[in-house]
């Protein structure tokens, strides 16, 4: 499923940003593939605001049509979280 079919609430993985000027943009929010973070909220017809490290994120309609995600759950991003720890 794309990100902009994402509910508030859900925890979601990213599968894969295809294009290269997509997965630039998205890098420069800090959303990178393997990601788990949560959907904050979706706006009707506007942008999907995801939540990451108690930072609040817009993603724009258009851009979130092209990124592809699963749904995860809360204990996915505990699991990534102490890897990157671990890694750093």
């Amino acid at each position: 499923m794309t990100l902009d079919k994402v509910k508030r609430g859900q925890w979601i993985k990213i599968l894969s940003i295809p294009e290269a000027e997509v997965r630039a943009q998205a890098i420069r929010f800090g959303i990178m593939e393997g990601e788990v973070i949560s959907c904050a909220e979706v706006v009707p017809s506007g942008p999907v605001i995801l939540s990451k490290n108690k930072q609040e994120i817009a993603i724009g309609r258009k851009l979130a049509e092209r990124i592809q995600v699963e749904l995860a759950c809360a204990e996915e991003w505990r699991i990534t979280r102490r890897a990157q720890h671990a890694v750093s």
